[in-house]
This record gives C-alpha cells, sequence and structure tokens, in this order.
C-alpha cells in the first residue's frame, strides 16, 4: 500500500479508537499493573501494622540496637552481649567467606572437569562425565547431608588419649570430624611498615595494565607481556620484605592442645562440608559451561594451530580458552550468583550463615518483616556486586569492532 493510500484509508475511515490503539493499551496495562502491586503491599503493610498494634510494638530497625542475648560459635568474635546488628554481621561475614571461597575453588574445579570431559582419552573423559551427570541430577541439600554426616563426621578424631589421630597433611594440618586445622599467615609487628609496598605494588600494577590496555586500543595488540604486571605486583613487596627488619609475616602453625587445636586457622566441619558441597555442586554445572563454551570455538582454529606446530596444551592455554571466555563469562555469573543463594542451605547442617544468624534473630525480637527485609537487602547487595564485576571481565573481553 502506498503512502497516498494509506492516508486515504485513514481519512476514510477516521483514526483508531484509543481503545484499540495498542500503544495505549499497552500503558493502561502497565498502569493497572502498577496499582495492584500498590493495593497489595499497601494490604500487606497494613495487616502487618495491625499485628504489630495488638502487640504494642512498631515497625522499626532500632531493635538491632538491643542486646542479642544468644551466642555465635562461628566467624567473628560475638559474645551474648552484643548487639544484633554485631549477630547480623557475622551472619553476613559467614556467607561471603563461603561464597569468596567456594567461587574460586568450583571454577578451578569446574575447568578442569569441563576440560576433561572433551579428553580423547576414554577414562578420563567418562570419569568427568560421570561426576557431571551424577552431581546435577541429585538435590544439593541430599550431597550438603551426605557429606557433613557420612563424611566429614565419620573422620577420625582429632586426638585419641595421647595419640593424634587426626589426617595428617603438610604444614602441619590436620582434618578430623572436628574440621580442619592449618596454618595461617598472622600480622607481626613490623607489618605497619611493609603494607605501604603493598599499596604501591597495588598502584604500579593498575598503571601498567592501563598502559597494556591503552596499547591494545591504539594498536589493536598489548604494548607488553601481561607478565610485566605480575612482576611488578610481587617485586615490590619482595623489596620491602628485604628492607624491613623482621618478617612483616608470621606462620602460624596449629598445634593440639588437649582435645582441640590452637593456633593457626581453624575451619569448623560444617564450614567444611557446606563449602565442598558447594565446590562439588557448582563445579559441575561450571563444567558444563566450560564444555559449551569450547565447543563454540571453530575447529578450523585447533587445526591451523597444530598445523603450525602448537601442543595441545598450548593450544588450549593461548587459543581456546581466551575465546571461549567470551561464551562462558555470561552463564558463569548466573552460577556464581547460585553458589551464593544455595549457601542459604547451610542451615540444614548447623552452619551459622546469613539466614540461620538471621533466623535465631528473628525467633528472639519477632521482627519478621524486618530481618527478611534485611535477609532480602543482604542476597541482593552481594549477587549485585558479583554480577557488577563479571559484567565488567565480561566487556573487557569482548570483541572491539574497529
Amino acid at each position: 500500500m502506498t503512502p497516498s493510500s494509506s492516508t486515504y484509508a485513514v481519512e476514510r475511515h477516521g483514526a483508531v479508537p484509543f481503545w484499540r490503539d495498542i500503544r495505549v493499551i499497552r500503558v493502561i496495562a502497565q498502569i493497572v499493573f502498577v496499582i495492584v502491586v500498590l493495593a497489595i503491599g499497601a494490604w500487606l503493610l497494613d495487616n502487618y501494622r495491625n499485628w504489630l498494634a495488638e502487640r504494642n510494638l512498631t515497625f522499626s530497625f532500632r531493635f538491632l540496637r538491643l542486646e542479642a542475648s544468644f551466642d555465635l560459635a562461628e566467624g567473628i568474635p560475638f559474645k551474648p552481649t552484643d548487639s544484633y546488628a554485631r549477630a547480623f554481621l557475622v551472619g553476613v561475614v559467614n556467607t561471603l567467606r563461603v561464597a569468596s571461597v567456594g567461587i574460586v575453588l568450583a571454577t578451578l574445579l569446574g575447568l578442569v572437569a569441563g576440560v576433561a570431559r572433551l579428553s580423547r582419552n576414554w577414562l578420563v573423559s567418562h570419569i568427568a562425565s560421570v561426576y557431571i551427570e551424577l552431581i546435577r541430577n541429585t538435590p544439593l541439600l541430599v550431597q550438603l547431608f551426605f557429606l557433613y554426616f557420612a563424611v566429614i563426621l565419620k573422620l577420625p578424631k582429632l586426638k585419641t588419649g595421647d595419640e593424634i589421630t587426626a589426617i595428617t597433611l603438610p604444614g602441619p594440618t590436620y582434618l578430623s570430624n572436628r574440621g580442619l586445622a592449618m596454618p595461617w599467615p598472622r600480622p607481626s609487628e613490623s607489618f605497619g611498615a611493609w603494607w605501604p609496598f603493598i599499596l604501591a605494588a597495588l598502584v604500579v600494577a593498575l598503571v601498567l595494565w592501563i598502559l597494556r590496555a591503552r596499547g591494545v586500543q591504539r594498536t589493536g595488540r598489548p604494548s607488553f607481556n601481561f607478565l610485566w604486571i605480575v612482576v611488578a605486583f610481587l617485586v615490590i613487596p619482595a623489596v620491602g620484605w628485604l628492607i624491613v627488619p623482621g618478617s612483616p609475616l608470621v606462620l602460624d602453625v596449629p598445634v593440639i592442645k588437649g582435645l582441640k587445636a590452637r593456633g593457626g586457622t581453624i575451619l569448623s566441619p560444617e564450614f567444611v562440608a557446606l563449602t565442598l558441597g558447594l565446590v562439588v555442586y557448582t563445579g559441575a554445572f561450571i563444567a558444563e559451561v566450560v564444555r559449551a563454551g569450547i565447543l563454540a570455538v571453530p575447529k578450523g582454529q585447533t587445526e591451523a594451530a597444530r598445523a603450525q606446530g602448537f601442543t595441545e596444551m598450548q593450544i588450549l592455554r593461548l587459543i581456546v580458552l581466551p575465546q571461549a571466555l567470551r561464551v562462558i563469562i555470561p552463564p558463569l555469573i548466573s552460577q556464581y550468583l547460585n553458589l551464593t543463594k544455595n549457601s542459604s542451605l547451610a542451615i540444614g547442617i548447623g552452619f551459622l550463615d546469613l539466614y540461620a544468624v538471621s533466623n535465631t534473630m528473628l525467633n528472639q525480637s519477632g521482627r519478621v518483616v524486618e530481618v527478611f527485609l534485611m535477609i532480602m537487602a543482604a542476597y541482593l547487595s552481594m549477587s549485585l556486586s558479583i554480577s557488577l564485576i563479571m559484567n565488567i571481565v565480561n566487556r573487557r573481553i569482548q570483541i572491539v569492532e574497529r
């Protein structure tokens, strides 16, 4: 239909009535949806206010300053006389500990399992396939129960009589049904004179990173090897270590005294079971993401690399993985978010994560809505932070069209 004929049709039949205009209908539908949501929210809030009024309470977060009156044995130091706010902080820190360690280890496990599934070795590929299919098709809570009750708690005791019966690893590191005790660096008196060298190393490494990125933008290739950034980050603190008198860090080694391990860092059996469960579970999903990313790289790339004399490890490290990352990163973000949120299942094995501590706060204070709003805000903040960091990484590795 030509423009003149369409104009004639509009003049003949008149403008479309607003109740039939799709644009008007969309706006009206959105307005109605917002009104319905606000009405439901107002109804829920009114019911909650009536519930509080019946108990002579008001909607407020001032209860966070009150004494918690319960003890927390996991995480940063906490006493029953501390406030609810301190208790909530303990839960947040415990969740961040599990999430940060879990993300790193799950990524490594998923990378190894994903590459192993594509291996030409029949045994290696089938072992990886069995692991992935078994873990992905069983509930995480069941796996946590199994790891905690059937594995961790069945480990040898730390000490029987005068004999150490725990599994002793290099370090020394002791693995028992009381958890994992391992050496940990502690700052000494000279640490205050050494940390400026660490700060200087970060600044120099950041400047070199920016210069390298500008070289890529200007010439299409980096101005210098990434290894120089790593060297700068390591050499400056090493020089500071030699200049500063004494050792800025002292290795605190665990020692078994009585029925407990003293010194080093002690990871509870609940922490070990939860972290191990999240790593094994999420690693299986990351393995599939890695496998899909590797298969997305054109086969001509690997064939050309083989023709140039590259080894299989060089092809994987220099050719395949850098290109596969562009496919891997977006779904990898979802797996990191799932790991962080799945940590709330820790309540099933008694680990004092954010949700478990908040549940105790709720039972003690009776502040249902306030506590759940804090829980949602905390998980939302963690998820948005992970998404922000990973999206920045994703933008950095995307192909820039010229």
